[in-house]
């Protein structure tokens, strides 16, 4: 069970750790995730909310379970968590920076400004060390009670052994604050027995105005860290607003406005052009344009009919359509994606763990590095004062927060920035570890190719023209619903010709169709069944043979006993899909495709494609077997549409669904490609290694910082080149350190993830040598390669294979397989057109004649069941 909390009182990684461990000993948490840039916290395992928050609450922070109430409406999920994501601290901070500067002014007029450059006094304050004194105590103090915050939060947690950030500014300030009250004591007690000038010795010791400005510098830093921390939700919270509130419904023929929450499944909803979709819907009356550049990143608006689906916060740019609704409320698409995007917001990267095991044990380290520095500087010799100013400086110098965010703030940035260009990333590992792959294998079936047949060649016999061909064969087609025959219709719609029918269809299982068509006898199907009908010529064969070679299926046509002539047809590659495998080769990537096809036909597809290797005959168990092969030659994606695919998305090291944008929620994938382009799968790597390079930048500067400025504010080079570090500027360093973090992950905002000029290939990249003839034919086989291995390997279900004839597709197969699982006592089918056979596994038995007439129901002819 999961259960998302917002977190309250952190300010830097130590909190996050702190709530962190607090969160994860509570018994049952079986694991606790949180995040300091979204200041939430997420909790997976049996255990009670109160548990939770009394743990939090015990260690100092305040927690409080989101969305309590289980009839909330999607509208205000969405409201509730763009208040959480809401900058609440930027007004605050500003009026209290504004505060602080007005009396840091003043206060520093009469410190620095008459100390240093001997400006103007009041006449009050003239030779009277002992009164400036004073003033600079109580300036200071006003400055400490305006930022309060800090001392509150610090010595809270330094009480509750978990010190943070705010320990380290507060100790640091009120260190220079006490330790300049003790002189002004002292300065009263010299003014007495010495004079005002022995008064005046003493004042270079006051350091009110370290205290007053340490606090104020941090707090610009902590004001220009929140304004960039806001920035980087930007995404998630533009994905929130584009939630529509209201829609338009039609009830007993009248057209009303009703709250969103109210619209059910099924109800029919109406779009205007220039009004947004309100859930998601299929259109059943109307046609229109629709900008889909919200959810996909697609600026070129998509033209829908009555059929199409529609999504969620889409924009109709023209036309008017009725719509049924088919997802509703947290359903929908764009309900889906928010909640992908906030998933990965909520999860951490694999490379954040190093961050998160320094922050830990870092304040606690600097604490005692900043009482060693002032114990040494003392035993050395050194002044109190100086020693003092030097433990200090320690402290106001070190920067947990840069450590923090160093991850988090660039995963949320890359995440929102693949999300504006529809891909998704479904948590913060997904997101590192894409970058990483050296082999991506590709399903050929709606991946490479667009998954459904086309026709591509029209061959007309003697006394034939192409026309009078597709006539004939689009007339004998109309009645059939086999994939094939749609290819047909679609080009004789196409070709702008008029659909006919024949008279007396007939479908002869598992070898053709026939019909009569203006008297004349008409019979369509594959070459072995029209050989019995007419004559196929010496040329036709061949002529099929040669479009065998390309991947292509012949249908032949005849009419009244001789040869019409023949129509090729294939599932086509698709346009970007040469592009997208020459992009992922420059990249340094292996290339590999997996299909159940025949090899004649998978070699067609892979050389037009380009790809590196090509593996066929391999069915869905035979594939994630292939995953564990290339595993073995580094890490590897697996890219396919989330059904079918399934075991091998989930075998490989990182899963990604291509044409999944109809529903986002594939479990099997790690990444989802909303706009089913092979060209999206290189725009992620390379998004990936953009946002893991960032991630190494913000580390590296966030160690960087710290090992460079600590030794300096402890005074190591004080003798060496002679440089130490004020307090005050430590303060600056310091409130800067987390602002130039957040900053630089920033710069993904201007990543373009399409451009692939910068391509460059990893230093130890995989060669264009097949993988999977390098190991053992037992190895071979168990990879898939021999698909009737593949489907009954290392199984003890009940099995029976049924040789069925008439299967010409992956259509087919997957009719066959449809009708054969529907059946109770049937497990799985596991279909190939190529092997001409389906393998069943039951649970119990079922009889040879209830298999054979569920495949026969089908069209298809069964020619045996062993």
């Amino acid at each position: 069970m999961k259960q998302d909390y917002n977190v309250t009182g952190m300010s830097c990684a130590a909190c996050q750790a702190r709530v962190e461990k607090a969160a994860g000993k509570v018994p049952g948490v079986e694991s606790c995730t949180v995040s300091l840039l979204t200041n939430s916290m997420r909790v997976e395992g049996d255990v009670s909310p109160g548990e939770i928050i009394r743990a939090v609450e015990d260690a100092g922070y305040g927690a409080e379970l989101k969305g309590g109430e289980a009839n909330k409406s999607t509208a205000d999920m969405y409201a509730e968590e763009e208040k959480a994501l809401e900058n609440k601290d930027v007004p605050v901070m500003k009026k209290r920076l504004i505060s602080s500067v007005i009396f840091l002014l003043a206060l520093m007029y009469f410190s620095m400004g008459h100390m240093m450059w001997n400006w103007p006094l009041p006449s009050f304050f003239e030779g009277n060390m002992v009164a400036v004194g004073i003033l600079e105590m109580l300036l200071a103090g006003i400055i400490m009670v305006i930022n309060q915050k800090f001392f509150i939060s610090g010595f809270k947690s330094l009480i509750h052994r978990a010190p943070n950030m705010d320990t380290l500014v507060a100790m640091g300030s009120m260190v220079s604050f006490a330790w300049s009250f003790v002189v002004l004591l002292k300065m009263t007690r010299d003014q007495i027995t010495g004079g005002d000038a022995a008064a005046m010795a003493e004042m270079h010791n006051l350091y009110f105005e370290s205290a007053a400005m340490i606090v104020t510098l941090i707090t610009i830093g902590k004001l220009l860290e929140a304004i960039s921390k806001g920035r980087t939700t930007d995404a998630l919270k533009g994905l929130m607003k584009l939630a529509p509130k209201t829609a338009v419904v039609e009830v007993n023929g009248q057209e009303q406005e009703v709250p969103i929450d109210q619209l059910n499944v099924g109800d029919v909803f109406v779009v205007r052009a220039g009004s947004n979709v309100p859930v998601d819907g299929e259109i059943i009356e109307g046609n229109g344009s629709f900008d889909e550049s919200a959810l996909t990143g697609e600026s070129i608006p998509v033209d829908k009919e009555v059929g199409d689906r529609v999504s969620a916060a889409t924009t109709s740019s023209s036309g008017y359509v009725k719509a049924r609704a088919l997802r509703v409320g947290t359903d929908t698409t764009l309900s889906q994606i928010i909640q992908m995007v906030s998933d990965a917001a909520a999860t951490k990267a694999p490379i954040a763990k190093i961050a998160d095991k320094v922050s830990g044990v870092f304040v606690p380290a600097v604490l005692l590095a900043a009482l060693a520095t002032f114990l040494i500087w003392l035993l050395a010799g050194g002044a109190l004062p100086y020693a003092l100013s030097r433990g200090i400086a320690v402290l106001v110098v070190s920067c947990p927060c840069a450590l923090g965010l160093a991850t988090p703030v660039a995963i949320m940035v890359g995440n929102g920035k693949g999300a504006k260009n529809g891909v998704l990333f479904k948590t913060a590992a997904s997101l590192e570890e894409t970058g990483r792959v050296d082999i991506v294998a590709l399903d050929k079936t709606g991946t490479i190719t667009e998954g459904h047949p086309q026709v591509t060649d029209i061959i007309p016999a003697e006394g034939y023209t192409e026309d009078q061909l597709l006539k004939l064969a689009g007339a004998l087609e109309s009645k059939s619903e086999h994939p094939l025959a749609r290819a047909v219709m679609d080009r004789l719609s196409a070709s702008g010709m008029e659909e006919e029918a024949v008279e007396d269809y007939q479908t002869l299982s598992g070898s053709g169709v026939s019909g009569v068509y203006h008297g004349k006898q008409l019979f369509g199907g594959n070459a072995r069944f029209i050989s019995t009908k007419a004559e196929i010529s010496r040329e036709q064969s061949e002529t099929a043979d040669r479009l065998a070679d390309q991947g292509k299926t012949c249908l032949y046509f005849t009419e009244d006993g001789k040869s019409a002539g023949m129509i090729a047809v294939a599932d086509t590659i698709k346009e970007e899909s040469a592009q997208a495998v020459k992009e992922l080769q420059n990249m340094g990537i292996h290339v590999v495709m997996l299909t159940g096809d025949h090899e004649k036909t998978a070699k067609a597809i892979g050389a037009q494609a380009g790809v590196d290797e090509v593996i066929a005959g391999v069915l869905p168990d035979g594939k994630e077997a292939v995953i564990r092969k290339l595993q073995k030659f580094g890490k590897a994606a697996m890219v396919g549409d989330g059904i079918n695919d399934a075991p091998a998305l989930t075998r490989a090291d990182t899963g990604i669904a291509i044409g999944a944008g109809a529903d986002v929620a594939v479990d099997a994938a790690d990444v989802v490609l909303m706009n089913s382009k092979l060209t999206d799968v290189s725009a992620a790597i390379r998004l990936s290694r953009a946002t893991l390079r960032n991630i190494h930048e913000n580390l590296f500067w966030a160690f960087f910082y710290n090992v460079l400025l600590m030794p300096l504010a402890a005074g190591a080079y004080a003798h060496l080149l002679g440089i130490t570090m004020n307090p005050m500027l430590g303060a600056a360093a310091m409130s800067l350190s987390s602002f130039c973090v957040v900053t630089n992950a920033l710069r993904l905002n201007l990543f373009d993830l399409h451009n692939a000029a910068k391509d460059k290939k990893k230093k130890n990249a995989i060669s264009a040598e097949s993988l999977i003839t390098q190991d053992s034919e037992e190895d071979k086989e168990t990879a898939g390669n021999n698909a009737a291995a593949a489907i009954t390997e290392g199984e003890d279900d009940m099995k029976k294979t049924i040789k069925i004839d008439g299967m010409m597709c992956e259509h087919c197969e997957a009719t066959v397989k449809k009708a054969l699982e529907a059946l109770d006592g049937v497990d799985s089918a596991d279909v190939s057109h190529t092997a001409g056979q389906a393998v069943v596994s039951m649970s119990s038995d079922v009889a040879d004649d209830v298999l054979k007439k569920a495949v026969e129901d089908k069209d298809y002819e069964v020619k045996s069941i062993a």
